[in-house]
């Protein structure tokens, strides 16, 4: 989307494009930065205040989801984009983290999961008679190659030298990154400046999302049904052998975590 915006401000002269690189070039520098600046100094202070006491299980998890708001407003202030300094910042703060996270852990696989689903709930309520008051032909046509040809081929580039099957390529393409992220990042551009078709990349991108809720959601439970009884037939290959875990989920199955 950040890409489509520049290309819509090459429309009104060299100074707007301008503006727009540099505007792209902030959020993609100054986020990720601000992002691995709180999640690795969040780390370090949240295992300092647990392994000294400082702080109760409660306050640790507080302090914890209080990070992802720090990172936010962090790049926000000095110029970068707040939704991928939050993810950078979880990013980094699993990978430094030292201390066993659960209620981090607890909080990811239930209370996260309902947060998602109100995200939805409201985008669903909220945008898409907007997006689809707009709509057009040429838009679900859109959307259909970005939920296939589009992300399927970044994908299947990032998968080579890899070793994994076919079946493996056309299920993590069609299952892999999804729409959540697109919702912010075009709120984003729309309130940051009057660009030419705005409801035109609002329609694209809430059909875009609309269509990969549903298809996704309807197909979920039997391509992964199917792709489980497949992959337990091809033998020796990539897809058997064992991987490693999250740093943050390895570290509270293992020996962080004190034997009942």
């Amino acid at each position: 989307m950040l890409l489509f915006a520049v290309l819509a401000g090459t429309a009104h002269g060299s100074n707007e494009a301008g503006e727009w690189l540099q505007f792209g070039l902030l959020q993609v520098t100054l986020g990720p930065l601000a992002g691995a600046i709180i999640g690795y100094t969040g780390a370090r202070l949240i295992d300092t205040a647990a392994e000294r006491a400082w702080a109760t299980t409660a306050y640790q998890g507080i302090g914890i989801l209080s990070l992802s708001v720090l990172a936010y407003v962090f790049a926000e202030i000095i110029g970068g984009n707040g939704f991928i300094s939050a993810f950078v910042a979880g990013i980094v703060f699993g990978n430094c983290i030292r201390h066993p996270c659960t209620y981090l852990f607890e909080f990811m696989e239930s209370e996260g999961q309902l947060l998602m689903l109100i995200t939805f709930l409201v985008f669903g309520a909220a945008l898409l008679p907007e997006g689809l008051a707009h709509a057009d032909a040429t838009f679900v046509v859109y959307a259909v190659l970005s939920l296939t040809a589009i992300r399927m081929i970044p994908i299947a580039l990032s998968l080579l030298g890899s070793g994994v099957r076919l079946p493996t390529y056309l299920f993590l393409g069609w299952f892999g990154p999804r729409g959540l992220a697109s919702i912010l990042f075009v709120l984003l551009i729309l309130e940051e400046t009057e660009i030419p078709h705005r409801e035109e990349l609002l329609s694209i991108t809430v059909i875009t999302v609309a269509l990969s809720v549903i298809l996704h959601g309807i197909s979920a439970a039997p391509l992964a049904a199917a792709y489980g009884r497949l992959a337990a037939r091809m033998g020796e290959c990539e897809e058997a052998k064992a991987v490693s875990d999250m740093p943050l989920r390895e570290g509270l199955t293992t020996n962080n975590i004190p034997e009942p």
